[in-house]
C-alpha cells in the first residue's frame, strides 16, 4: 500500500507542474547564394611521367610511362610475372583509332626462387615446480 502512495505522490508532483506553451510557428526558407565555378579548359593538354620499381628482397620488377599530346596518349607499361615471364604492354589511344594495346611477352630465362617467410620459432617459457623440504 505504501508503494502506490509513493507512486501517485510522484505522479501528482510531476503533472502539477507549469507547463509553458510555446508559439508554433513555421521557419521561413532560405535560399542558399547561387556559387558560380569557372571551369579553366585546355584545349591541347599535355603531361608525361614515368616509374620504376625494381625491389630485390621481394622480386618485384615494373614500371610504367605515359604522355599525352593533345587527344593522343601513347604509353607502355611492363612487369614481371609470377611464372618469371617478363611482359611489357605499349598502347595508344586516339579519337580515330581507339584504345590499341600490343602485349609482348618473354619467357621465362631462369626459375626466380620465391621468396621464403621469416619463420621464428615460439619463445617457451618453461616454469619448474618450487622443492619443498620433506621433513618426515
Amino acid at each position: 500500500m505504501f508503494k502506490f502512495i509513493a507512486v501517485f505522490a510522484c505522479i501528482a508532483y510531476v503533472s502539477g507542474s507549469p507547463i509553458v506553451a510555446t508559439p508554433y510557428g513555421l521557419a521561413a526558407p532560405v535560399a542558399a547564394p547561387a556559387v558560380v565555378k569557372t571551369v579553366e579548359y585546355d584545349a591541347n593538354p599535355h603531361y608525361s611521367y614515368t616509374y620504376n620499381v625494381n625491389d630485390a628482397l621481394t622480386g618485384d620488377s615494373k614500371s610504367q610511362s605515359e604522355s599525352r599530346h593533345g587527344d593522343v596518349v601513347q604509353g607502355e607499361y611492363s612487369f614481371v610475372e609470377a611464372d618469371g615471364s617478363f611482359r611489357r604492354v605499349t598502347y595508344t589511344a586516339d579519337p580515330v583509332n581507339g584504345f590499341n594495346a600490343v602485349v609482348h611477352k618473354t619467357a621465362a630465362v631462369a626459375k626466380v626462387a620465391p621468396v621464403a617467410a621469416a619463420y621464428h620459432a615460439p619463445v617457451v617459457a618453461k616454469a619448474i615446480a618450487p622443492a619443498y623440504p620433506y621433513y618426515g
